[in-house]
């Protein structure tokens, strides 16, 4: 996109979600035409004006980001409106919560297909066209839980881990033709999904904190499609908390836990992902993260702890001992 803006073309999948939303709306402000994809017909119907209404081309594509077919005839679709594409996003995603025990094949393999195969296969149209092209960015949007794990989210951890170890892959394999393959990787989002998502527990799904709002994620899509960079990361560093979940897991164990065991209860669902496309269009969640700066000073004690721990070690202090005295020529 270092050509600028106006009259770029973009695909986006999983448009009608929140950051897709964000990230349409973003793009259209700046003169970008639009080919927006999702399996939810009406509120991608309603993005597709309100893009319009901003004075840009958009067009609705219905999609099912597991199916190769259906991408084969998204990219085509794209080529006849436009006669090209410049940049496409996989935002395509769903949740789900359950235990190894409690979550149904299907589901478990229904969440691999939408987060993993999809992009996987999303990819592939793009690159295919981008080939041809001489230049193109692909923007994969993962999640933190490509770096760390946490319990009852099983399927979605190792959908989000394969996006990523895929897409450093293929970016290994492209570099200096021209074509971009980077990721963004938000920590939660306040989305709508929260309401709708597979559950096969007893209690209520909320997002882990921090929370950010869509259109935090979408401004780090746009710079990713101005300046191409492998992984940008929105909110605290995934590797922090893969960190912390590897040095405290009885811990983050027992804080889940404990919050699940306040939250209010409900009875086991499938979610938006396995019934029929949600009608309406909720721009976000409605989730709060008024505990930012208790996050943040968690993170800090763990890191604190951490590093006392580590120098406690004698070893680890003649370790130390000995870097500092290399730097300083002693």
């Amino acid at each position: 996109m270092s050509r600028g803006w106006k009259n770029r073309v973009v695909v986006i999948t999983g448009a009608s979600n929140d950051t897709g939303r964000a990230t349409a709306r973003a793009l259209a402000r700046k003169g970008v035409q639009l080919v927006l994809a999702s399996r939810r017909e009406a509120p991608l119907g309603d993005l597709v004006r309100e893009c319009q209404s901003l004075g840009v081309r958009a067009i609705p594509v219905h999609l099912d980001s597991g199916d190769a077919d259906s991408v084969r005839t998204l990219a085509w679709e794209a080529l006849r409106a436009f006669g090209r594409f410049d940049a496409w996003i996989n935002n395509a995603g769903d949740f789900l919560t359950g235990s190894l025990e409690e979550t149904p094949d299907d589901s478990f393999r229904q969440l691999l297909e939408t987060h993993f195969l999809g992009t996987v296969q999303c990819t592939r149209a793009a690159v295919a066209w981008f080939r041809r092209q001489g230049y193109g960015t692909v923007v994969n949007v993962a999640s933190s839980f490509g770096a760390a794990a946490a319990p009852y989210v099983s399927a979605s951890v190792a959908s989000r881990q394969a996006v990523q170890g895929f897409t450093a892959s293929v970016r290994q394999e492209l570099l200096g033709t021209g074509i971009h393959v980077c990721t963004v990787i938000p920590s939660a989002i306040d989305a709508a999904l929260w309401h709708h998502t597979a559950n096969y527990t007893d209690w209520r799904t909320h997002p882990e904190e921090p929370v950010h709002a869509p259109e935090r994620v979408a401004r780090a899509i746009l710079h990713v499609l101005r300046e191409p960079r492998a992984e940008v990361r929105v909110g605290p560093s995934p590797r922090t908390l893969g960190g912390m979940s590897g040095l405290l897991p009885r811990f983050l164990s027992g804080a889940v836990q404990a919050r699940h065991a306040r939250s209010e209860r409900q009875a086991p669902t499938s979610g938006g992902r396995f019934l029929l496309p949600l009608a309406g269009a909720a721009v976000c969640g409605g989730v709060s993260s008024r505990r930012k700066k208790t996050l943040r000073r968690l993170l800090l004690a763990g890191g604190v702890m951490a590093t006392a721990a580590f120098l406690r070690s004698e070893r680890a202090r003649q370790r130390l001992s000995e870097r500092v005295g290399l730097a300083l020529g002693v």
